[in-house]
């Protein structure tokens, strides 16, 4: 049909799916075990939300349910790319470890995890971020450099930790 003979409001505008956190190209998708678990979880639960949408307005359940489904399939692409970190040397700051440093004479924590279960609020830093990307590799006492603009911020690791 010609769009000339299509009323304006029959018109449904696609709805936006917001992406996941952004993984550079290339990069494989490194998760914890935990980080694994939250996904498969946020996947029963976006299924339970579609099975039970119930919208009164037929144009709104159908924007509802595109939404849900299009959180599902970038869901789905994450999972089926995650890949679980087994196999660690704990003896050095790799994925997964907690990290206590020293930086300007205050102590920090961090862990370093997967993109999807980062969360800077809880401490949880992605393991493509700077600071995470300066210290793996590091044991405790060895100093990591943080370029930071023009100015450089020693790390002193304190001591690393991995939940079993």
């Amino acid at each position: 049909m010609s769009r000339g003979f299509v009323k304006e409001d029959d018109q449904e505008e696609a709805p936006i799916i917001p992406p996941r956190a952004a993984l550079p190209e290339g990069v494989l998708n490194y998760v914890t075990q935990n980080g694994l678990q939250k996904l498969k979880d946020e996947k029963k639960q976006l299924l339970t939300e579609i099975s039970n949408l119930n919208e009164a307005d037929d144009r709104e359940q159908r924007r509802s349910k595109a939404i849900l489904v299009g959180r599902l399939q970038l869901l789905n692409e994450r999972i089926l790319s995650a890949r679980v970190i087994d196999d660690i040397d704990e003896s050095e700051v790799r994925f997964g470890a907690t990290v206590r440093y020293k930086i300007n004479n205050l102590t920090n924590v961090l862990c370093i995890v997967g993109v999807d279960e980062a969360d800077v609020k809880k401490n949880k830093i992605a393991f493509t971020a700077p600071i995470a990307r300066v210290l793996t590799g590091k044991k405790v006492g060895d100093i990591a450099k943080l370029q930071l603009g023009n100015e450089v911020r020693e790390l002193l690791i304190l001591s690393i930790d991995y939940v079993h």
